[in-house]
């Protein structure tokens, strides 16, 4: 009997070939397995018909750990035998089928890590050592299919000993992409700022030394370069902050390991399994009571972001260290993509770092560290990137149309959607300039080559003039694509409705600002969404506010506190007493009175990020916005373990949530009771508002479900409270757990809106 096989999936790049080499020679057939240009695996089967359904038995239930099944194709081939033994066999370039991958960068397996450590392997303290089972793939992959022609790996040809064991089917680096030693592999090393060689015997553990010491050092990952300094010693922090112009967005951690994880931050059960998953994320921990870290890595708030190390190289750098961590963050310019080449590096950083550890492996693929949040028993991603892109997300249905996302503005993606996957990028970050455009761009191009896309619809924000969209314009124009603009809350609620699988919901929606229908400012929106139209009904708000000198309001919140106190208070003296948080003083302070008084039209908002940035200004928590949701997060980081101490009922008329009345009793109440306490009531006043509209409209028609989506759902206390609400009124509550609820998923949702839209 003869038959072929095609499998689709997560297939190349996690030991799959080799896999099916030995489920082969175990049942006895002949004929060869190879990778193809789609990222799928081909094999043909030649042996009795017993065996071959034993083998295509255990395909699915013996598959490698990391490889991921789509689908198994077996076809029966005519005509006699013609193979003596089972082989691997030169990888084809053909591409037939849509939906396969590469899979994500791997962290670093037990096995390499003891073999790391072991004095008398090869690869002893070899920063590059990695197997099929782990290291980069993503950030290596130049094309399809995946073999090490097709990488930054065949730049280093194999000595002897690592072709040997890529030869060798028992070995598991038999055919692993990146097998290499310090023979023939990639090459690491310490040099000064000027470039000048720095001579170590070890250079990775003297640089782990050396930040220890207060030096700042920039460090060749995977997918980038990071910034790294000590976590206790304030001088090196505080020169970052200076020199890369960031006053207060926290820095991510690395810790050697959970231990001296704990030793700073609370770790539970579900948050260890997180930092120790072989997609390594930085996970958002809450600081132990006596955290004892410098103040400088997360200012103002309650947690801080830690990951464990993902590749030999991390694990070196703690070698010579008794630091408990290192600050790891992106070695990036504000609003940039991550720099990954070493010119790029020596001439951006220079003035910055007094060291660089580089190596000589090119990085193909840019690729930002992962950021996950633990809500209750669930998780939140504020960023999906590496270890998780891009593997597809399922869903329940095939799209009409293949379709491209384009995301929105900031904390941009790209994802195409392809029959009943999605495929979202890598994080690209904020779209406001060249550079990030260009990344964007390629990132698309390269996304769409690796899934052997048919791009058919392109869909964008409905905002006119952000970047994406204009981007959206040409590329229909010069592809042919049919372009669909997506209402920017619309996006998000038709993401949470395809990742939880339901045919309709009620959706609340809250963030800083989106683009509405009305062309107004929306952000804190209640949405009814179905699977059949596609299309949405505005439900209910936020009452809108004024955004006294527009996006001045979204840095300088007491802006947006002005606007709503002034309303119906006497807010002068207030005004003048904190006229020292604006950049102007007394100045732009009589400027904002006069606007009271005239009673000046100016633009308003919806939006519930603004809310929460006028109460954390009114409070003194947060008068300058420095990063995006600043405010907003400082005053979640008040308010945690705090009470509700107003009590507020909330006031709702048609289905329009009074946030005046909230903002005003926060300010006539802040010097008789504590800022915490005033903080909580007010997340308590908004999740209750939204969720009591939200309930009445979901029973009214019937729906099952209510959703929380938009950036504002990254906020502990408003996703638990309003969990609570809702599954107290029988009803379900949905959640982001695969994609990021803030703008990092935007592009799902415009995918899925336009991917199941009839033309």
């Amino acid at each position: 009997m003869r038959v072929k096989v095609v499998v689709t999936g997560i297939v190349q790049g996690v030991g799959f070939r080799p896999f099916i080499y030995r489920m082969a020679v175990k049942n006895g057939l002949n004929g060869y397995v190879r990778n193809r240009g789609d990222a799928g695996v081909e094999a043909v089967l030649e042996g009795e018909e017993r065996r071959i359904d034993r083998f295509l038995r255990d395909l699915n239930e013996e598959k490698p750990p990391l490889a991921a099944i789509d689908r198994i194709v077996t076809s029966t081939l005519h005509g006699k035998d013609r193979y003596q033994v089972f082989k691997i066999l030169k990888s084809s370039e053909k591409a037939e089928v849509s939906g396969s991958i590469v899979p994500s960068d791997i962290a670093l397996c037990n096995r390499c890590l003891e073999e790391l450590r072991n004095h008398d392997d090869p690869r002893h303290r070899y920063f590059f050592i990695t197997c099929t089972d782990c290291g980069p793939r993503y950030t290596i992959i130049e094309r399809l299919p995946y073999d090490r022609s097709n990488t930054t790996m065949q730049e280093f040809p194999m000595c002897s000993f690592c072709e040997s064991e890529y030869r060798n089917p028992s070995n598991r680096r038999f055919h692993a992409q990146s097998v290499a030693c310090p023979r023939c592999g990639p090459k690491a090393w310490l040099e000064t700022r000027r470039g000048e060689p720095c001579r170590y015997d070890g250079p990775i553990e003297e640089a782990g030394k050396l930040i220890s010491e207060g030096s700042i050092i920039a460090v060749k990952g995977y997918g980038g370069f990071h910034i790294a300094a000590s976590t206790v010693n304030d001088d090196p922090l505080t020169r970052i902050r200076q020199v890369k112009h960031r006053t207060q967005k926290p820095f991510a951690l690395m810790a050697p390991d959970l231990e001296q994880t704990r030793s700073f931050a609370e770790v539970s059960p579900a948050e260890s399994k997180l930092l120790t998953s072989h997609a390594r994320p930085i996970v958002v921990l809450n600081k132990s009571e006596d955290y004892y870290l410098s103040d400088l890595i997360a200012p103002g708030l309650h947690n801080v972001g830690v990951m464990l190390p993902y590749s030999a190289m991390h694990h070196m750098l703690f070698d010579r260290s008794d630091e408990p961590a290192f600050v790891m963050t992106s070695a990036n310019p504000p609003n940039e993509p991550v720099i990954k080449d070493n010119e790029e590096a020596s001439r951006r950083l220079c003035d910055t770092v007094d060291y660089f550890l580089l190596h000589d492996r090119v990085i193909a693929q840019r690729c930002d560290d992962s950021v996950v949040r633990r809500h209750g028993n669930s998780e939140a991603f504020l960023r999906r990137s590496r270890g998780y892109a891009p593997a597809p997300i399922l869903l329940n249905d095939e799209a009409a149309h293949c379709t491209l996302g384009l995301g929105g503005e900031l904390n941009n993606t790209c994802c195409i959607v392809l029959k009943n996957k999605a495929f979202v990028s890598q994080h690209i970050g904020d779209i406001q300039n060249v550079e990030t455009r260009d990344f964007l761009e390629s990132t698309v191009g390269h996304l769409v080559k690796l899934t052997n896309s048919k791009i058919e619809t392109i869909a964008s924000d409905m905002h006119p003039g952000f970047v994406t969209t204009k981007l959206a314009d040409d590329l229909s124009v010069e592809c042919g694509w049919r372009p669909i603009r997506v209402q920017h809350h619309q996006a998000h609620i038709a993401g949470l409705m395809f990742e939880g699988g339901v045919e309709e919901i009620v959706g609340i929606c809250c963030d800083g600002y989106g683009y509405g229908n009305d062309g107004e400012a929306w952000g804190g929106e209640i949405l009814y969404c179905n699977r059949e139209s596609m299309n949405f009904e505005r439900l209910g708000h936020l009452q809108k506010q004024p955004l006294i000198g527009g996006d001045l309001a979204t840095i300088y919140p007491l802006r947006v506190a002005a606007g709503i106190l002034g309303k119906s208070l006497d807010i002068q003296d207030w005004l003048l007493k904190n006229q020292q948080c604006f950049p102007h003083g007394g100045r732009e302070v009589e400027t904002i009175l006069q606007h009271l008084h005239r009673n000046t039209r100016t633009a308003e908002t919806s939006s519930c990020g603004r809310v929460l940035d006028a109460v954390s200004a009114i409070l003194g928590i947060c008068c300058e916005r420095t990063y995006e949701g600043e405010p907003a997060m400082k005053l979640e980081s008040a308010a945690v373990k705090a009470r509700d101490i107003l009590q507020l009922e909330p006031i709702i008329t048609g289905n329009v949530l009074d946030t005046t009345r909230l903002v005003v009793e926060i300010f006539r109440n802040k010097s008789t009771h504590t800022k915490a306490d005033l903080a909580y009531s007010a997340h308590t006043y908004l999740a209750r508002g939204l969720a009591n509209i939200a309930i009445k409209e979901a029973i009214r028609r019937g729906v099952k479900t209510i959703g929380f989506s938009g950036g504002v759902a990254c906020n502990r206390i408003l996703a638990i409270t309003l969990q609570k609400m809702v599954e107290g009124a029988s009803l379900n509550f949905a959640s982001h757990r695969v994609v990021p609820p803030g703008d990092g998923g935007l592009s799902f949702g415009q995918a899925v809106v336009a991917g199941f839209s009839q033309p």
